[in-house]
């Protein structure tokens, strides 16, 4: 079936449409990653958003039952030039096509992948549109520059109640702006005791909690359209030993005192180099997000800088040492090849146990 991609600046493509037959609207993003699509399509991250791979084949390996970051897809559309309608491999339990159609998510194939992203890196991140309606183009346009894009993403994607994932090791409290599965499995393959909770849990409900340390996860979105979070941290920032990720490190850092922006068109990939300035070692990360920390709204707050992406110099890593608290940019957990950076993970339960252990030691004074 012919169908239609537009984008709001008034680019229009033809292409053939896979998944659902459907019209949808959402922020136009591309990545980089040459696999990992079924990951890409259920990060929740990636809320209201439309993605184009620019790697030009994908569907190849099929989808499979483990490798899903979240219980359900969350992209909006799906944009590829080659779309792979008979994959092969052993764990392939069901086509990309037939996934898209269960969850009623259009895609679209057959588009010059390299062109579209080509434009939003010129243009930056705009809205976009897939549709198999044959309505005029300026009928198409105005809907799609009249639809404002929503700000509530994270209350979505955020878990509704608080759950424990039982463990014998600290208790870590994971607050969930959208978690990706693979922070999780991180925590219990450690053995921690993990309890889940809302993106808007309290203070006083956290202090109830008793945990040993928090994670704040990463998550979709403007970090400042959650200011009840923000505050949140802001009241506890200290109290408890501290890990951001993606989403949690922006959070952490406007409650630290700094400021965050969105980028022009974000990190979005797994071969994102990015610079540890203590051992100047080079890792190469998985990304996805569209707002970074401001470095110059850092002076005067307790923040230092500890990673830095060396495509843009952008700040992928902060850290407070006086509140026992540290954050990066990228995702630690995971796997784009490389799997070096799950050693943040260690760091954090290390914080943890020696925090413990001073806790210990004064009541014994």
């Amino acid at each position: 079936m012919r169908a239609r991609f537009i984008l709001e600046d008034g680019t229009e493509c033809v292409g053939t449409a896979f998944g659902a037959t459907k019209q949808t609207l959402g922020e136009v993003v591309f990545n980089t990653g040459l696999t990992g699509y079924q990951e890409i399509l259920s990060d929740p991250s990636y809320r209201d958003q439309i993605v184009t791979m620019t790697y030009p084949l994908i569907g190849n390996y099929g989808i499979n039952r483990d490798d899903f970051e979240a219980v359900v897809p969350h992209i909006k559309g799906f944009v590829v030039r080659e779309h792979c309608e008979q994959p092969s491999n052993w764990r392939n339990s069901q086509t990309l096509d037939s996934l898209l159609k269960d969850y009623e998510i259009p895609g679209i194939a057959g588009i010059d992948t390299r062109m579209l992203t080509r434009k939003i890196r010129y243009h930056g991140t705009m809205k976009g549109l897939i549709t198999t309606s044959t309505a005029p183009l300026e009928e198409l346009l105005a809907l799609l520059r009249q639809t404002p894009m929503p700000t509530d993403q994270v209350a979505r994607v955020s878990t509704k109640s608080i759950y424990n994932c039982k463990g014998f090791g600290p208790r870590i409290l994971l607050i969930d702006f959208g978690a990706k599965n693979g922070i999780l499995r991180e925590l219990l393959k450690r053995g921690c005791d993990v309890v889940v909770a809302p993106y808007n849990i309290t203070a006083s409900e956290i202090k109830r909690i008793q945990p040993d340390g928090i994670l704040l996860s990463n998550g979709p979105g403007d970090p400042k359209d959650v200011p009840q979070a923000i505050n949140t941290i802001r009241e506890i920032l200290g109290q408890y030993p501290l890990f951001g990720i993606c989403l949690g490190h922006q959070i952490f850092a406007l409650a630290a005192g700094a400021d965050t922006g969105k980028m022009k068109f974000g990190h979005r990939g797994g071969n994102h180099p990015v610079k540890e300035l203590a051992s100047g070692r080079t890792y190469i990360t998985s990304q996805n997000h569209s707002y970074a920390v401001k470095a110059d709204s850092l002076t005067g707050t307790e923040l230092v800088i500890t990673h830095l992406a060396l495509n843009d110099e952008s700040i992928e890593g902060l850290s407070a040492p006086g509140k026992q608290a540290f954050s990066v940019q990228y995702h630690p957990e995971a796997s784009p090849g490389p799997e070096d950076s799950s050693y943040l993970f260690d760091q954090f339960l290390q914080l943890v146990t020696k925090s413990k252990e001073e806790q210990s030691y004064a009541k014994t004074r």
